[in-house]
């Protein structure tokens, strides 16, 4: 799967940690403030688009009347301690991030989610310090699936796409780096279980966990 990999990209949440459960609840609890049950179909209608698209989202679509910036600063509050010390890595992944190490191969983030959020769970399991690059919702002004924040990541790491892979849990995450002309690997999610098939035919590589990496054996 290394061959002619040069640098390595995850996506943050249901990639790199065990965190879609998270959202799930906080966009729950965040309505239920308003009086608003979750709809069925929030989760899909937001996925991969970034923190501040979401926020345009849920105001426009709910009626949420506070500000964008008191929208994120919400759901920043909510979500900093579950970031902190409820979120797992994804089994395997600090192996993962050790032999890219070793064998020279630069990584970076390409997370929607907020830096100050992704920055809280990097630190809290230790693993700051594997990625020469973290590039967030922040940094790009359009989300996924537009390909912009892998391409983004590609220039900072300055490795041509082509010998990049990503780690990706999501169907327009998969599109995203697709479209920037990198090799995709998929990593299985409860929260993405219904689109598993797609996400197999989407993607060059599909893992249930960093462990199925043929050089983890």
């Amino acid at each position: 799967m290394l061959e002619n990999i040069k640098a390595v990209i995850f996506d943050l949440d249901g990639t790199l940690v065990d965190s879609m459960w998270m959202w799930h609840d906080i966009d729950i609890e965040y309505l239920s403030r308003f009086g608003i049950e979750m709809p069925d179909d929030l989760q899909e209608a937001i996925a991969g688009i970034s923190v501040t698209q979401t926020a345009y989202y849920f105001k426009n679509t709910f009626g949420i009347r506070d500000s964008i910036e008191k929208i994120i600063s919400d759901w920043d509050e909510m979500a900093f301690d579950k970031y902190a010390h409820q979120v797992p890595l994804k089994k395997g992944a600090d192996r993962f991030l050790a032999l890219l190490k070793k064998q020279g191969i630069r990584c970076a983030i390409a997370t929607s989610n907020s830096r100050r959020l992704t920055d809280a769970v990097l630190k809290a399991h230790g693993i700051t310090d594997y990625f020469c690059e973290v590039i967030t919702g922040e940094d790009v002004h359009k989300g996924k699936p537009a390909p912009d924040i892998y391409l983004e990541s590609a220039a900072r790491l300055l490795i041509d796409p082509a010998n990049c892979l990503v780690f990706e849990d999501i169907p327009e995450g998969i599109s995203a780096a697709v479209a920037a002309g990198m090799k995709v690997c998929a990593v299985d999610d409860d929260y993405s279980a219904q689109n598993k098939e797609l996400k197999k035919k989407m993607a060059d590589y599909f893992i249930i966990n960093y462990g199925d990496i043929p050089e983890m054996a």
